[in-house]
C-alpha cells in the first residue's frame, strides 16, 4: 500500500503528527510525506528513525522535499537504550534564568546548574529548552561548552523551534537539535521523571 501525505504550508508539529496517525493506520507499505522546508523534513525524518523505520528523503527543490518511509510487517518501534550511563530523566528549561528575583543571581544560578549536569552520573537522558529557556542553546550563551560536552556524551538537547521563530534565533542555535511540540510532547510524557527548571 502507498499513501501521500501532502504537509506543505503546516507548521511543526503538524506534519509529524500526520504522518504518524498514517504509520499507526498502516500494517504494511510506503508513506511519501512532502513538507516545504527543511525543519519539518527533518522532524519528520527523526519520527521515522525513532520508529525505527527505513527511510530516504529527496529534495525536488528548495521549497518542496519528500521523506519515504517504508513500513514492514515486523517492525517494532526502537527504544533508546541509556542505561548506567543515563538515567531516564528529561530536564525542562523554560528560562535562561533559575528561579525568580534577581536575573543576575538567576543568570548565575543557571551556569552553576548547567556545570553541575557535567559533572554528576548518571546524565539525564534529554534536555529540553522551550520558551525563553532558548537562549540558553544560542550564541552567545554563558553555557553553550557545557551543554556541548552533555550532548558529546550523548544527552538529547533539543531546542523548541516555535520559541526560536518567536525570538528570531534559529540561526543562531549553537548545540543540540530544533524540534517540534510533538517530539517535546513525546521526551516530556515517556521518562520515569521530569523536572521543570526555570
Amino acid at each position: 500500500m502507498k499513501k501521500e501525505i501532502d504537509a506543505r504550508g503546516l507548521d511543526c508539529p503538524k506534519p509529524v503528527i500526520m504522518t504518524k496517525k498514517e504509520l499507526d493506520k498502516l500494517s504494511e507499505g510506503l508513506i511519501t510525506t512532502i513538507v516545504d522546508n527543511e525543519i519539518a523534513k527533518e522532524n519528520v525524518s527523526k519520527l521515522a528513525k525513532s520508529q525505527g523505520y527505513e527511510y530516504n528523503t529527496e529534495d525536488i527543490s528548495d521549497k518542496e522535499f519528500h521523506i519515504h518511509i517504508k513500513k514492514g510487517e515486523g517492525d517494532i518501534k526502537v527504544e533508546s537504550s541509556k542505561e548506567g550511563k543515563f538515567e531516564d530523566l528529561t530536564i525542562a528549561f523554560s528560562s535562561e534564568f533559575m528561579g525568580e528575583g534577581s536575573e543576575e543571581l538567576g543568570k548565575i544560578l543557571m551556569k552553576s546548574f548547567i556545570y553541575t549536569l557535567t559533572e554528576v552520573t548518571p546524565y539525564p537522558a534529554t534536555l529540553i529548552f522551550y520558551n525563553g529557556g532558548v537562549h540558553l542553546t544560542c550564541e552567545g550563551s554563558e553555557v553553550l561548552d557545557d551543554l556541548r560536552k552533555l550532548e558529546q556524551e550523548g544527552v538529547e538537547v533539543i531546542s523548541c523551534g516555535t520559541c526560536l521563530d518567536f525570538y528570531n534565533k534559529k540561526d543562531k542555535v549553537k548545540v543540540g537539535d530544533i524540534s517540534n511540540m510533538y517530539t517535546i510532547y513525546e521526551s516530556l510524557k515517556n521518562p520515569a521523571k521530569t523536572i521543570n527548571i526555570g
